[in-house]
């Protein structure tokens, strides 16, 4: 009997370290990613947390929080989550449709006031899903934030639509106050006092709405934006006004986003059916896919869902394997990270969700960011060899435009050059190169890239455009 309790005893130990050990290095993993991200793309603070199975795996905070004070990133900083906020909204708008009182099938018209004819049929579940095709109020720089809300309906009923309702899916930051007036209208609240009450009524602290970036707040981290000039970064002044908090203007730490997730998931917010139903493709006419108002982002032919915002902030459900990966950060030199976070972190938890394609694509881009061009080139010859069916056209575009921006023109010439030997008929890619060129005032060399671009793609009228301006360069100079 006790030499049973005694290999039971050691088992159970052996199991509980078995599972303390490869919990230990999936976290040791992830430290290391976030890190090596943070460093390659100079990002000032971040914070990234992992929920699987209802349970925190991950929880870690890195950086800084405010570069001129030296204030680090932790628990009690609240970070601007830009569109992400969207999220947020979409389940305000969500309560409404189960509670009886907003259908996806309303026309906007029902409660909102003079608008255009034109505008009157466009449905609720058109703003949801960016299908309305309606005319993007910041678009215009004769609307600006300063004038009343009616006032600036009225301008933007001037303006043309975009397309007609339904066909297709165009980010649109006027859907967003429009399902932000439709809130008040129902409910009598100001959106800000709505979403307060529903989502965050047992919050004291950690959340708060502003959609003016410039504006400081306690334990707020500011928004950093990287200077091409003077090589620094600088904070972000923006403001978007108080009518586009629906579609920008959450401010929340990580624990508490942590937690709007864990009500999200205990169905406090929504019921199952409801969850279900927000996250449906919606029809698009042209095909695209995207829910109603969340992304739908494919991941080894699993759908996942979830938006990201200001190139800085992703929150991402992988709803069949009960996972939900938050990244929050607030600055990048390069460009955003964000939604390859989430996957690559996804993936370390998750075998299922271990993505080959997107982490070689994520590899490909730091290895021509951190290492020696020669390198990195040999380095992404080896993966070409290894799998000759992927193709990087577009990432080797993102990296040079990367590069160009950061004034490393040379190299960034090269990953284009390189671009078009892999991808020889696409008028795109000698496109950027013959950017390139010009950003470095080559311009005969420019002209024949734009001229093979336009050989490729007749209807480039970019190239057009570029090729009168170069022709008006050189004959300048003869």
């Amino acid at each position: 009997m006790k030499e049973t309790f005694i290999i039971a005893t050691l088992l159970l130990t052996i199991n509980f370290c078995s599972g303390q050990t490869k919990e230990t290095a999936t976290k040791q993993k992830i430290d290391a990613y976030i890190k090596d991200v943070i460093a390659i793309n100079e990002i000032p603070g971040a914070a990234l947390a992992v929920i699987k199975d209802g349970k925190i795996v991950y929880e870690n905070y890195y950086g800084k929080a405010s570069l001129e004070e030296n204030k680090p990133v932790d628990q009690n900083t609240i970070f601007k989550i830009f569109s992400t906020s969207k999220l947020i909204t979409n389940v305000g708008i969500f309560q409404l449709i189960e509670n009886g009182k907003l259908s996806l099938e309303d026309e906007i018209s029902t409660y909102l006031d003079n608008l255009p004819k034109e505008w009157q049929t466009i449905k609720v579940k058109n703003l949801l899903t960016h299908s309305s095709g309606l005319p993007d109020i910041i678009k215009f720089d004769d609307i600006p934030i300063t004038l009343p809300y009616d006032k600036r309906i009225e301008l933007l009923a001037k303006k043309p639509m975009e397309f007609s309702t339904g066909n297709q899916y165009s980010y649109n930051q006027t859907n967003y106050l429009f399902l932000a007036k439709i809130i008040e209208k129902i409910t009598s609240l100001t959106f800000d006092q709505y979403i307060l009450q529903n989502q965050f009524s047992n919050v004291k602290s950690g959340v708060y709405l502003s959609s003016n970036f410039g504006e400081v707040f306690p334990n707020s981290a500011y928004r950093y934006f990287f200077n091409r000039q003077t090589n620094t970064y600088e904070k972000s002044v923006t403001d978007s006004g108080k009518d586009s908090h629906s579609s920008n203007g959450i401010n929340i730490s990580l624990p508490e986003f942590i937690r709007w997730n864990q009500n999200l998931d205990n169905n406090s917010y929504l019921k199952s059916e409801t969850k279900d139903l927000m996250w449906e493709p919606f029809q698009f006419k042209n095909k695209y896919n995207f829910g109603y108002g969340w992304g739908i982002y494919p991941v080894n032919n699993i759908f996942t869902y979830g938006f990201s915002g200001g190139n800085e902030t992703a929150f991402r459900k992988f709803t069949k394997n009960n996972l939900t990966v938050i990244f929050l950060s607030n600055g990048h030199k390069y460009s955003g990270v964000q939604d390859q976070v989430v996957t690559h972190v996804a993936g370390i938890v998750d075998q299922a969700l271990f993505d080959e394609y997107a982490i070689t694509d994520e590899k490909i881009t730091f290895d021509f960011l951190k290492l020696d061009f020669n390198k990195a080139e040999q380095n992404y010859i080896a993966i070409k060899k290894e799998h000759p069916e992927w193709n990087f056209e577009e990432r080797l575009n993102t990296i040079g435009y990367a590069l160009m921006t950061c004034k490393r023109i040379n190299d960034a010439i090269r990953v284009f050059e390189l671009n078009t030997k892999e991808n020889p008929q696409s008028g795109n890619a000698y496109d950027s190169l013959a950017e390139s060129y010009f950003t470095d005032n080559q311009f005969e060399i420019s002209k024949q890239n734009y001229l093979k671009s336009l050989k490729l793609a007749p209807d480039n009228n970019n190239a057009k455009e570029m090729l009168k301006k170069i022709d008006t360069i050189l004959t300048k100079k003869s």
